[in-house]
């Protein structure tokens, strides 16, 4: 493992052990609030048995769930068990945009959770995986075989999927070091004053709310995004493209909330319930361009706009080509 929460490599926790560092944007956070920033797709009982067993230690030391983190504190241990949760093959529809011996492109539709959690044990992206390719089974995470990067359940578009280990290895890396260009289109709510603009704001767990992020001035890490308006929609919408200069957990949703333009349909950051125009919250992940790990030929894959976006803009008056 590396020496500090940057290296952090997700891996299954019911196997594998971590070594986090503290570093100064989280000294004097709780223990228990440190593990759930850190571990976010683990239920807090999880985190806080593991502790309470002694299975997490803090300077090699077990500590209280309350106890307060110092600059460089080492956090390290393992989390037993979350469901004896298996990855099987099944059946599951995803448009296939390219695929060699070494890595997939494919176009991830809306509503569908990418690998198997708490929740949602079966039918992910990840089951049609490895339906399609059992090889992947073999690569990373038992129950993220392949993945290197995510999308939320209600975002559709692009993801890269490696078949081989080091094709793996290498991904992840070029996402860490930001050696991969992603370009988002969403509807927003409201209409952009500008053409153009670019958001530079840090991003951590949200401090009441564990299920979302918020802009941390003092304990955030870094994040940009760059935005353009292609076009206003009615009186009160816009639809615009994104790149991610940084990708951090709803980095685009956060950062258009900040705002003042939340995703429509986007509920938990900003819009409302009432508003049943939008089926789900108006994200896609459109292109993604980077450096073959092994052919080091460039790679630009683009997903078409998912149906219910093009239908809801088309109802909005969209006057433009898609896709």
């Amino acid at each position: 493992m590396g020496k500090n929460s940057s290296d952090y490599h997700e891996a299954n926790l019911a196997t594998d052990e971590f070594i986090l560092r503290v570093d100064v944007t989280e000294t004097g956070w709780r223990l228990d609030h440190f593990l759930v920033h850190h571990f976010p797709n683990l239920s807090r009982s999880q985190l806080t048995a593991a502790v309470k067993n002694c299975h997490i230690l803090v300077n090699g030391c077990s500590a209280k769930a309350s106890k307060r983190l110092t600059i460089n504190d080492l956090v390290s241990g393992r989390v037993i068990e979350r469901g004896e949760l298996v990855a099987i093959p099944q059946p599951v529809d995803f448009e296939l945009i390219y695929e060699d011996e070494f890595l997939l492109l494919v176009s991830k539709p809306p509503n569908l959770v990418v690998h198997p959690a708490n929740g949602n044990p079966d039918n992910t992206l990840v089951n049609g995986l490895l339906f399609h390719c059992r090889q992947i089974a073999e690569v990373g995470d038992s129950l993220r075989p392949g993945i290197v990067h995510r999308l939320d359940k209600d975002t559709s578009g692009i993801m890269v999927v490696a078949k081989k280990a080091d094709v793996h290895r290498k991904l992840m890396k070029a996402f860490k070091q930001r050696e991969i260009k992603k370009r988002y289109q969403a509807i927003v709510v409201g209409r952009m004053a500008e053409r153009s603009g670019r958001i530079v704001a840090p991003i951590g767990r949200h401090p009441v709310n564990r299920k979302k992020m918020a802009i941390l001035p003092e304990r955030g890490k870094f994040a940009a995004t760059s935005w353009r308006l292609v076009q206003h929609l009615a009186d009160r919408y816009s639809f615009i493209s994104l790149d991610l200069e940084t990708g951090r957990t709803h980095q685009i949703r956060v950062h258009l909330a900040s705002i003042g333009h939340p995703v429509a349909g986007d509920l938990l950051y900003g819009s409302t319930k009432t508003d049943t125009l939008f089926p789900r919250q108006m994200l896609h992940a459109a292109e993604l361009e980077f450096i073959h790990p092994i052919t080091q030929s460039r790679i630009a894959g683009k997903a078409p706009l998912a149906n219910d976006i093009v239908e809801t803009l088309r109802k909005l008056g969209f006057h433009g080509e898609l896709n």
